[in-house]
């Protein structure tokens, strides 16, 4: 039949809806807050417990949509039901707290429960760490030749073949460049086979018309030799550079006379004898009197009396005037030290090979000074 008619118009659905009381709110907010006592006290993490905070206390909480039935509630009930809901708040939160005080305190006793330590058991012990012995005598020389207003230069162990061997005066035709003996990366680029590369790069950077230069180049060199107990395929190189006006070589002498008695005492002589290298002219292989024997003869010495030791010369005006600087003005010298080899010698090791091993037994017969 569908819905009344009256009077031509539809019937209107009734809008007396039963409203709550006050007695009804206060009601619901005290089993609210009976069922957070019940959930709170049955939380087993801090997740959980901030998860009924929201369920309860949030914006969109439980406590909050009773709260909106006061609305319908006559005016002077409105302070009774809001007293109930702030003394419910109040109570959930207290007891959120004092559970969320119950959870710290489990979670810190579990940490400290696996962190406990046992007094009563022996020490760790830790050896120190100390610096590699080659190392050690780098750092011995490069606080002398510091010491001696020397500067430190950096360079580069791919370098370039013009660098290398050109501008070091290494003539086309020199063994060092053939491929047995160096490694090369590419046409252009090999592993350095020595430090003095450092020479022509910084001769050509640096102004004379400031200061003299004075220089050492610390780093790895690399050559393609058979390992065996004098020789290695990557070794350590000192190279040494003066240059000014009126170097002569009895400065060369001079310097090198300093650094042998550092490193090997005050007792210990040198003497030159003449050789060659391309980039020195004159060039003088530099020996030092034997310390085991002091110059009587030995088997370390082949009973000659003397040690060779390094390499040097006066800087050939070839490199000068190949990096800009008039060789009719400034003259200088150049030494290479084998750091591996001083080592060797200072401390009487027999195989180069002893320092690559890192055999704590060998190692740490070298303690460091300070």
């Amino acid at each position: 039949m569908g819905e009344a008619i009256f009077c031509g118009q539809k019937a209107r659905p009734s809008k007396n809806v039963a409203k709550e009381s006050h007695m009804d709110l206060q009601e619901k907010l005290q089993d609210l807050q009976q069922q957070a006592l019940k959930e709170i006290n049955q939380v087993e993490s801090l997740d959980q417990l901030e998860s009924i905070r929201l369920s309860y206390l949030g914006k969109k909480g439980q406590v909050t949509q009773v709260l909106k039935g006061m609305k319908d509630l006559d005016p002077k009930d409105r302070p009774l039901v809001g007293k109930t809901a702030n003394e419910v708040s109040d109570d959930i939160k207290d007891m959120i707290e004092t559970s969320k005080d119950r959870l710290e305190s489990q979670a810190l006793d579990r940490k400290l429960a696996e962190e406990t330590i046992d007094v009563s058991l022996p020490g760790r012990s830790s050896e120190p760490g100390q610096t590699h012995v080659i190392l050690q005598v780098i750092e011995e020389l490069e606080d002398l030749f510091i010491g001696m207003g020397y500067k430190i230069v950096e360079g580069y162990e791919i370098e370039t073949d013009h660098y290398n061997f050109e501008r070091v005066n290494v003539p086309k035709d020199h063994p060092a460049r053939d491929m047995q003996d160096t490694f090369y990366i590419d046409d252009l680029h090999l592993l350095r086979t020595h430090t003095s590369p450092t020479q022509p790069r910084t001769l050509e950077n640096h102004d004379f018309s400031k200061s003299p230069l004075k220089m050492i180049s610390v780093g790895k060199v690399f050559r393609r030799d058979t390992d065996d107990a004098t020789h290695s395929h990557q070794f350590h190189q000192i190279e040494g550079l003066v240059v000014d006006k009126s170097i002569s070589l009895g400065d060369l002498k001079g310097t090198l006379e300093v650094m042998a008695k550092k490193i090997f005492g005050d007792s210990r002589q040198i003497r030159l004898r003449p050789s060659y290298f391309p980039f020195t002219e004159p060039s003088v292989e530099v020996d030092l009197s034997c310390f085991n024997c002091d110059g009587e003869g030995c088997s370390i010495c082949k009973h000659t009396g003397w040690i060779e030791v390094l390499g040097a010369g006066m800087v050939h005006p070839q490199v000068l005037e190949m990096s800009g600087v008039d060789s009719s003005t400034y003259s200088g010298f150049a030494f290479g030290i084998g750091a591996d080899r001083i080592a060797m010698l200072k401390y009487e090791v027999d195989d180069i090979r002893h320092f690559y091993l890192n055999d704590q037994r060998f190692l740490s017969q070298f303690k460091a000074k300070g």
